[in-house]
């Protein structure tokens, strides 16, 4: 029971929520770049959100199912076909026995996810399948998939059954991204403060899984002084010398010392990281506690899709 890759992708691999509980070692949590979509994509087939999914970046792989498997894509639209024929996003998907998932073009977002419901047989290192390429650990041998790779899965599925249900597609059409003050928020001039809540900001082609580096009006600091490195998570933003922000993302170090000006709130994230090359996107100040009401609200949403999908699969006798 295995998947094959017969055509690698420019940047897939095997992720997970991360490797949580190790930063004060120094090694960073890592996992999907975009934690709602992943969670999304196993709590639609009834699993924990916590399971080991691909995550493709376009162009993406082309994959033969070597046995049969129920399938999630969520995500980014890269106009996915199974055997020539089109399919949807966010919605079950019976996989044939030799049946063939490629990826035509791109639509919309960045980062892709495919979760599977008999699960991949991957390598685990502190507690997660995420793959961490400077240590050569996790995921598939630790390093992105090639042509040819292999992995196992848990067991077939013996099922003709059609699901009817599905969640509504995923909109990152939005430029605004909402992020409350950093600790040193009061570095920025008042004119600087001003110009990152109302002025816009560029993704640049430097971006990448550790952190999405913007251009813009040059942001200035009124303490100059050198700070000492202290920790940071993804959606911390800093102020590089340069008057330049770069957003930290999921392969972000462990700590820095840049002035941490901002961090983009966990419900702007997902948002955030299906952003492309020179996408546009526009800071928006929010309170803590509306924050924090946001990550709830979310948090419910995938529980009760979680429990619902669950419970249908059941009903169909499939576990």
């Amino acid at each position: 029971m295995s998947i094959k890759i017969i055509k690698a992708g420019i940047f897939d691999s095997v992720q997970d929520n991360g490797r949580l509980g190790y930063q004060h070692l120094g090694i960073n949590p890592g996992g999907v770049i975009d934690s709602f979509s992943a969670q999304l994509a196993n709590a639609i087939l009834g699993k924990e959100f916590t399971g080991p999914l691909l995550e493709l970046h376009f162009p993406a792989s082309k994959i033969r199912f070597t046995n049969s498997n129920i399938i999630c894509i969520s995500a980014a639209d890269f106009s996915p076909y199974i055997d020539g024929v089109p399919v949807e996003l966010n919605h079950p998907l019976m996989v044939k026995s030799n049946s063939v998932l490629e990826f035509k073009k791109r639509v919309s977002g960045t980062w892709c996810y495919i979760a599977f419901l008999k699960t991949l047989v991957v390598n685990k290192w502190l507690g997660s399948y995420s793959t961490h390429t400077k240590v050569v650990a996790g995921g598939k041998e630790g390093r992105i998939l090639e042509t040819g790779d292999v992995i196992e899965t848990t067991s077939e599925i013996n099922t003709s059954q059609h699901f009817n249900w599905k969640t509504p597609p995923l909109d990152f059409s939005s430029k605004e991204i909402e992020f409350i003050t950093g600790s040193e928020w009061n570095y920025l001039s008042d004119e600087s403060k001003y110009n990152f809540e109302h002025c816009f900001f560029c993704i640049t082609s430097s971006s990448d899984r550790m952190g999405y580096r913007l251009s813009g009006v040059t942001l200035d600091a009124i303490q100059k002084q050198e700070l000492l490195s202290s920790a940071v998570s993804m959606g911390t933003v800093q102020l590089l010398p340069n008057g330049q922000l770069i957003v930290l993302m999921a392969d972000h170090q462990t700590t820095g010392g840049y002035p941490k000006v901002a961090h983009v709130v966990s419900s702007s994230l997902s948002l955030l990281a299906q952003k492309s090359m020179q996408d546009i996107i526009d800071f928006k100040l929010i309170s803590l506690q509306e924050a924090e009401e946001k990550f709830i609200k979310r948090q419910r949403y995938l529980q009760h899709i979680q429990e619902e999908c669950k419970a249908r699969m059941k009903a169909l006798g499939i576990e």
